[in-house]
């Protein structure tokens, strides 16, 4: 009868570098707390516990992530899914960092009569009985703190994942909480809700693009390891037709998600539809995440295919700052404007991604420390920017009209001056972080041996610069609108305006502490 017994499965233990892992795990951890505080706490206790829990996490991921980046250690972690090196050290420091920021507008309620920006009941009908009630009692969602630190959660392993099951599995953490919190403003709800609807559809169908190439690779390669792909990829007797497809497949997706032509047309109608807030957290770390999951993809698993995808992306790059830049020129709704401004900024980041040379050492540290710094020159600037969009209002809520912001240097000369700051950070300007930035990519790219796309992007920045500049002689060289105010924001707003400006300024006139920062996180581990 024993013979007719199956034999014992072996499965070994899986080995999880617990210190190592710790920023992540303390944001997921949040993340799961923060929900049961919403089914243990009472309501008025609810936003309390959530900005102090949301507070004390992001403080101690990067005490963590401090502590291992001073002890040297880098490595494959979690039986090989994550690797732990620079780009995922200075990515993970800045989605925490920004996070915490976007995170903190978050809980703004003076501006909205001690209301935060959200829905006070999302699953009611727009214009319904509920939906009345619940605004009349001055309910929130603090539901919003715990799926923002699931979206983080998912933001930093996406950064990081060095296969692409993980790789998939990230994105949907990442994108799903998202997709819900961009329906949830308590003004407009309509437009909200069809703008969640629309990222939703459409991010479904990248993601189903990405899943795709995905099982393509791993035909090809037996493996979802980004190392056994290249390997695989680098093999003369593979098939090309199926590594192009699977190539192209895991690029829509990507792609997607950084807001790159052509699939950029959900990035407008989000921006402008989702709470402010949340704009902002999406405007900087979903594409931070984004670039540096393409970044880790490209330059990793399909690194001996430069050939074929730096044209493609040369070309990209070129339609996404044309084409961001051109739909920006006739906005005349600030968020709109913003979010056109992203995809160009996608363009330029783009830029430099194509810019590593055929050293492969010396080319890719080189993009790569230009895009992690340009990131965070962005960041600063996109943080400080949505935060002062929250304060400029008239009688209903939030005025997003650029007509509107007409005379706004005399009703409060201090929110005026900041945004023109993050206004001149956007278009490049000397003495800020994003003309360092600009440099950075630039050069990354002149050195790549595309400088034809150098010229277009320099030629294509000299253009932008009109449309930010616009938003600045709106706000100062025309008479004063009626009906429009700059509301007194609780601190929630202005420490992270605040650190945007600093930030901006830091980068702009002494960049050397985070150039220092990029260089390190110049190469990826393979």
């Amino acid at each position: 009868m024993s013979s007719f017994l199956m034999p014992a499965l072996e499965m070994a233990a899986p080995t999880l570098e617990w210190r190592a892992l710790a920023p992540i795990l303390l944001v997921f951890a949040a993340a799961c707390l923060g929900i049961l505080l919403e089914a243990v706490l009472p309501r008025p206790l609810r936003f309390v516990a959530q900005m102090s829990l949301v507070i004390a996490t992001v403080v101690a991921s990067l005490a963590f992530l401090t502590i291992n980046w001073r002890g040297g250690y880098a490595g494959r972690l979690a039986m090989g899914s994550i690797t732990l090196d620079g780009p995922a050290y200075f990515s993970w420091a800045a989605l925490l960092v920004f996070g915490a920021l976007a995170f903190l507008v978050f809980g703004e309620r003076r501006l909205n009569g001690g209301a935060t920006t959200f829905a006070a009941s999302a699953a009611s009908v727009p214009g319904s009985v509920e939906e009345a009630e619940s605004s009349a009692a001055r309910r929130e969602h603090t539901e919003v703190f715990p799926l923002g630190m699931f979206a983080l959660t998912g933001m930093m392993v996406f950064a990081a994942s060095s296969d692409l099951l993980t790789l998939f599995v990230a994105l949907e953490v990442l994108s799903l909480p998202l997709y819900l919190m961009s329906g949830m403003a308590r003004r407009r709800r309509l437009l909200s809700q069809e703008a969640a609807l629309k990222y939703f559809l459409l991010g479904a169908f990248a993601s189903a693009f990405m899943l795709f190439g995905i099982a393509m690779l791993y035909v090809l390669s037996g493996s979802f390891d980004l190392r056994v792909i290249h390997a695989a990829v680098a093999d003369a007797t593979t098939g090309p037709g199926l590594i192009f497809i699977g190539l192209a497949f895991i690029a829509i997706g990507l792609l997607f998600k950084a807001g790159v032509v052509p699939f950029h047309n959900w990035t407008p109608d989000v921006y402008m539809g989702a709470p402010t807030p949340v704009t902002g957290f999406m405007a900087i770390c979903t594409k931070l995440a984004a670039v540096a999951a393409l970044m880790r993809v490209f330059y990793v698993a399909l690194d001996g295919m430069r050939w074929t995808w730096q044209p493609i992306f040369a070309l990209l790059a070129i339609l996404t700052m044309v084409i961001g830049i051109v739909g920006a020129l006739t906005q005349t709704d600030i968020k709109r404007l913003l979010a056109y401004s992203s995809i160009a900024h996608a363009g330029f980041l783009l830029t430099a991604v194509v810019g590593a040379n055929q050293q492969v050492p010396a080319g890719q540290a080189t993009s790569t420390s230009a895009v992690m710094f340009y990131l965070a020159a962005y960041g600063f600037a996109t943080v400080g920017a949505f935060g002062i969009v929250t304060m400029v209002r008239n009688a209903a809520g939030e005025d997003n009209n650029i007509g509107a912001w007409s005379g706004l240097a005399s009703k409060n000369p201090w929110v005026a001056g900041l945004m023109a700051l993050f206004m001149l950070s956007f278009a490049g300007i000397p003495l800020t972080g994003g003309f360092i930035g600009k440099w950075a990519v630039f050069t990354s790219a002149w050195q790549g041996g595309y400088w034809w796309l150098v010229v277009i992007a320099v030629l294509s920045s000299l253009v932008a610069a009109y449309f930010y500049l616009k938003v600045i002689v709106v706000m100062f060289a025309r008479e004063p609108a009626k009906g429009t105010f700059v509301g007194q924001a609780s601190a929630w707003t202005w420490i992270p305006v605040i650190i945007g400006a600093v930030g901006t300024l830091w980068l702009g006139l002494l960049p050397d502490s985070v150039m220092q920062l990029a260089a390190f996180a110049g190469g990826f581990l393979r």
